[in-house]
């Protein structure tokens, strides 16, 4: 019997997924309505059966495609195009959904924005979100979220502030906020970290619940021996009161502070630095005395010359003495 591969199971699960949300959260057969075909009271169009047929003030709302927009009554300015797309929105606004069941289960969500089959599907009342790809954000709840690429943000639920952009970038974080990440897989692993920013193909986090990293390009032994090149630093000026020494681990961490195993400070060429300031420092200092020394012997020396000149012109002319025979 063969084994699934990891790519095989997940691939499977989320199809499975799709289908219960197809099968199990879509209305059951039942009288849908007339097809609209046109104008609707209220600057309203739809096109298709059982598109805003529950609508009593709802203005401005547009909807294509079997059953999107059904139960919309108060709603305003959403448009659904696609087979039940927004198709449970009762008073949610401004909302776009494109896309087999894009924005299913919106209610009361507001300025969500979904492209993309089952993109957004469960999102109820989540705002200002946008979903660009097949079931990008597919489980979100949550706001502030953006996903460009097919499954990004797929498991999200009540995480807030995430942007992913690439095939599966953040798959499976589900509670994480404010995590940044850019690239195929990148951030799959995370489940429930927070501050981080993943840049680079498969880029992966140390841990599922990783704090605040930065992590540029995939360095493990399966990846690319990348060469890292980045303008603005080699032959840039820095201050030198306030410039520390960088240091870089086996890991590829960045830091100016090393420690040992335990976490301890441990002497560090900063101290050699801080000295060899201090030194440049009383260099300085010493060279300036010096050169005012050189400038008072100097100034001293031509005192002296003119004290000489003038003494050498008060000496008495010399007599001649008569020889006498």
């Amino acid at each position: 019997m063969k084994l699934l591969t990891q790519f095989e199971t997940t691939t499977l699960a989320r199809l499975i997924s799709l289908l219960l949300v197809f099968f199990g959260l879509a209305p059951m057969a039942q009288a849908v309505g007339p097809d609209t075909d046109g104008n609707i009271p209220g600057s309203n169009n739809g096109e298709g059966v059982g598109v805003l047929v529950n609508r009593t003030g709802g203005v401005w709302n547009t909807g294509t495609g079997f059953e999107a927009l059904n139960h919309l009554t108060a709603g305003n300015q959403n448009t659904a195009t696609g087979l039940r797309a927004l198709n449970s929105d009762i008073n949610g606004g401004f909302n776009t959904a494109t896309g087999v069941l894009s924005l299913f289960s919106n209610t009361s969500g507001f300025f969500n924005s979904a492209t993309g089959a089952y993109s957004l599907a469960n999102n109820i009342s989540g705002t200002s979100n946008t979903a660009n790809g097949y079931a990008a954000l597919y489980r979100n709840t949550a706001d502030n979220n953006t996903a460009t690429g097919f499954a990004a943000l797929y498991h999200n639920t009540t995480g807030s502030d995430n942007t992913a952009v690439g095939t599966d970038a953040l798959e499976f974080n589900v509670t994480g906020n404010s995590n940044t990440c850019l690239g195929h897989s990148t951030g799959s692993n995370l489940i429930d970290g927070e501050g981080n920013i993943y840049i680079g193909a498969q880029v992966q986090p140390g841990a599922t619940n990783e704090l605040e990293f930065i992590r540029i390009g995939d360095d493990t032994a399966f990846a690319f021996p990348y060469d890292t090149f980045i303008a603005g630093i080699f032959d840039r000026a820095v201050d030198v009161g306030t410039a520390v020494a960088v240091f870089v681990d086996d890991t590829g961490k960045l830091g100016t502070v090393l420690v040992d195993a335990a976490g301890n400070k441990v002497a560090t060429p900063q101290a050699m630095l801080n000295e060899s300031r201090n030194h440049q420092k009383r260099i300085a200092e010493l060279e300036g005395t010096v050169a005012r020394l050189a400038g008072m012997v100097k100034e001293q020396a031509a005192q002296i010359q003119k004290v000489s000149a003038q003494l050498e012109m008060s000496k008495p002319a010399p007599h001649v003495v008569a020889n006498k025979q």
